[in-house]
């Protein structure tokens, strides 16, 4: 079918895009830009073993990242203008941080999309923290075991299936990103006691 927005269109298309929104917030599919960065929806018996598979870790989120899912563990679903105007990222320079950090949480899955939102002349996704939206998944994905987890995603989805080899690839650059350095004032400097001093982290001269 011909897939523009236009009248020479298919109409299955705007039909096809609204099966999406009622799907991603209805609460019965789990719904992530994931697959190559794009639409994917996830069965809620999957969804928990993928999630623990994965591994994401906190620790190895960029501070826009963290920032970005501390707001949407306070509030969500949020709309992507409110999302970015509450986060800090409401200016157009702010953009390429804004979907670098959005990245780091489609990936290993912190955050997923839940319907839209009208803010301006076409819908927004709703984004939301896994954590919030789906609790229940997300309190299950804690108490699997990931070596588990990997083993059934290999033998139901198949070592040559697409999503199992895009689920490596995840799963290899979540676990090989380090851990964002901790930036030190020179305020610090000459501090004692129980705080390092800014000559230990950075080296004497």
């Amino acid at each position: 079918m011909r897939w523009e927005w236009d009248s020479e269109g298919d109409d299955r298309v705007a039909d096809l895009w609204h099966l999406k929104t009622g799907l991603s917030g209805s609460g019965k599919t789990v719904y992530a830009k994931w697959f190559q960065g794009r639409a994917t929806f996830f069965s809620k018996e999957l969804f928990p073993k993928l999630l623990c598979a994965l591994g994401g870790s906190e620790a190895q989120l960029s501070p826009a990242a963290r920032r970005i899912l501390r707001v949407l563990e306070e509030d969500s679903p949020l709309s992507t203008k409110e999302l970015r105007r509450r986060s800090g990222h409401g200016t157009k320079a702010d953009e390429r941080a804004y979907e670098k950090a959005l990245k780091e949480l489609w990936g290993p899955l912190f955050i997923v999309g839940y319907g839209e939102v009208e803010d301006g002349a076409f819908p927004s996704l709703a984004i939301g923290a896994t954590s919030l939206l789906f609790d229940d998944l997300w309190a299950e994905a804690q108490k699997l075991d990931p070596q588990e987890c990997a083993a059934e995603l290999a033998k139901t989805l198949g070592e040559e299936n697409p999503f199992y080899r895009h689920f490596l690839k995840v799963k290899k650059a979540t676990s090989a990103a380090p851990a964002p350095k901790a930036r030190v004032s020179r305020a610090t400097k000459g501090s004692v006691g129980g705080t390092l001093r800014y000559e230990d982290l950075i080296g004497r001269r």
